[in-house]
């Protein structure tokens, strides 16, 4: 078992979770394109300044329980693929949080995000401590998705930066690495009007990825498992 510690009382269990019920609020946006190539590490390349702010409400996980989680995921290719390059994650589950950084390489914070539907809008909402970092509103189920569409928007490839210490501080692992969710069975998707603020966090700093333009906006619920994460690219070999 990978990661768990401490050894008698593991953080998370050792299990491969299957999400029930999963609520995603997608936020599709454009962005400032230097903002992008500050944080997006090579070899993966930016075609156009788009990111996705999510917002997931986990009401079913085997092994966990309901979380809630929301981020910033960035569009990118790589070795002529399309993808996402996962650039920010909070959650309210520190089992979660535990299990993505030290399992896989998930960019994982605890804070606090929050879905939930107000006065005919989706709401999606992310504090950090005291301070609000973002919100996003949709139009409640105003428009039906077609299920295909949304099922290729939250199954594309994702890459993430794996960044493991050695005990004098030098790296002992850095490597890109490659995941994707799959089982995936989305029961219903919708469209609609949408809307994004971020707000200025030092320790949070969505806000540094600016909202130019709304693209797009969905609300998608979906049963689905993660894939194992896969090395793609090794840093340290390339040094």
């Amino acid at each position: 078992m990978l990661g768990i510690t401490p050894l008698t009382a593991p953080a998370f269990p050792a299990v491969q979770p299957r999400f029930f019920d999963r609520e995603y609020l997608n936020i599709v946006y454009r962005t400032d394109p230097e903002a992008l190539r500050a944080v997006v590490p090579a070899p993966l390349e930016i075609d156009e300044p788009l990111v996705r702010f999510e917002v997931m409400k986990m009401n079913d996980v085997t092994g966990y329980g309901p979380y809630t989680e929301a981020g910033q995921a960035i569009q990118i290719v790589f070795d002529g693929e399309r993808g996402e390059y996962l650039h920010a994650m909070y959650l309210d589950s520190f089992a979660a949080t535990a299990s993505g950084r030290e399992v896989s390489a998930y960019p994982k914070v605890m804070a606090a995000p929050n879905l939930y539907a107000d006065n005919g809008a989706l709401v999606g909402t992310l504090d950090y401590g005291t301070l609000r970092v973002a919100t996003a509103t949709m139009g409640y189920k105003h428009h039906e998705l077609d299920r295909r569409t949304a099922e290729a928007e939250i199954t594309v490839p994702t890459f993430m930066l794996k960044t493991i210490p050695d005990y004098d501080g030098t790296p002992r692992v850095q490597e890109l690495v490659r995941t994707e969710i799959t089982d995936v069975v989305v029961k219903a998707a919708y469209t609609g009007p949408a809307r994004l603020q971020l707000f200025q966090h030092v320790l949070a700093p969505l806000a540094d990825l600016p909202v130019l333009e709304v693209v797009s906006a969905s609300h998608v619920i979906t049963d689905l498992t993660l894939a194992p994460a896969k090395p793609v690219h090794n840093y340290l070999e390339e040094a």
